[in-house]
């Protein structure tokens, strides 16, 4: 190869090597300070636009997780206010038994008197089994319907979400379950028997009711640490698909530093090698 002012050869390759040294640390450095070794659909395709799928779901799980959360605090307060009721109904029932039998009526009325406001705290139970607007407890006070994951809910044609729902238990008085009149008393021998009966009756309905929501409230509990834990999986998997391996970026970062300067080292000599023609005119 001839001697050449114009066209410095070495110089050349050594200004290539050094800019893939450099476009290769700066990539490096990318990855180092984002984290990520797939930050852009340009790095990978295939790998970006999967990782966007599973991010979307992710954020589709987290709807869910805020959905369920919101389902099991109107369901736990309706389960206290339940067992809270299922005890009144108890002491009403000792109440009644104790003016059916053959008390005189001072005591008879003294014992209505304390069936009367346990009678009225049902309503004060009631009514205050109320969480962020909804009150399954008291009629038409509302349902629980919360989202149960992210599948269609049937097979075909527009999304219809797959839901969990709790019916109103309608827990007044004077309704279907709690049968006890608004102004039901045991002021005479013949009411409180007849309240015995009712009370039975009331307390058998309200073991339905108590079984539909502590059925509910275990179903949103379940459903809740599955949904969370899909998530965790979800998220793991997108780190396995995009996340950098950061020892190994280091360790690459520092292999390269020495590389670059190793380049500039090169590409310094290939520089001075002009120089070299100039003894040959001496």
């Amino acid at each position: 190869m001839g001697f050449s002012v114009n066209t410095n050869v070495g110089a050349l390759a050594a200004l290539q090597s050094l800019g893939s040294t450099n476009k290769a640390m700066a990539q490096t450095q990318g990855r180092i300070n984002s984290g990520y070794n797939v930050a852009s659909t340009k790095d990978d395709s295939a790998a970006y636009a999967i990782a966007q799928t599973l991010r979307s779901d992710m954020g589709g799980l987290q709807a869910v997780g805020s959905s369920l959360n919101r389902a099991k605090s109107v369901t736990d307060v309706a389960v206290a206010g339940a067992e809270q009721i299922s005890d009144i109904l108890i002491d009403m029932k000792k109440k009644a038994y104790e003016a059916a039998s053959s008390v005189d009526q001072a005591s008879r009325d003294a014992i209505n008197q304390d069936f009367v406001a346990l009678r009225d705290r049902i309503t004060t139970v009631v009514n205050s089994a109320d969480f962020n607007g909804t009150n399954i407890l008291k009629s038409g006070g509302g349902s629980v319907s919360a989202l149960q994951s992210l599948q269609d809910g049937v097979s075909g044609g527009t999304w219809d979400p797959d839901s969990l729902s709790v019916a109103n238990q309608a827990l007044d008085l004077g309704g279907s379950v709690i049968t006890v009149a608004t102004t039901g008393q045991i002021d005479t021998q013949a009411a409180a028997q007849a309240m015995v009966d009712t009370l039975t009756t009331s307390q058998s309905n309200l073991k339905t009711s108590l079984s539909t929501l502590g059925s509910a409230s275990r179903k949103i509990d379940a459903q809740l640490s599955f949904t969370s834990k899909l998530s965790d999986v979800i998220e793991g998997s997108v780190g396995n698909l995009v996340d950098a391996d950061l020892a190994k970026e280091s360790a690459r970062l520092q292999a390269l530093q020495v590389k670059q300067q190793l380049g500039i080292q090169a590409l310094s000599i290939a520089n001075q090698a002009p120089q070299a023609i100039m003894s040959l005119f001496r």
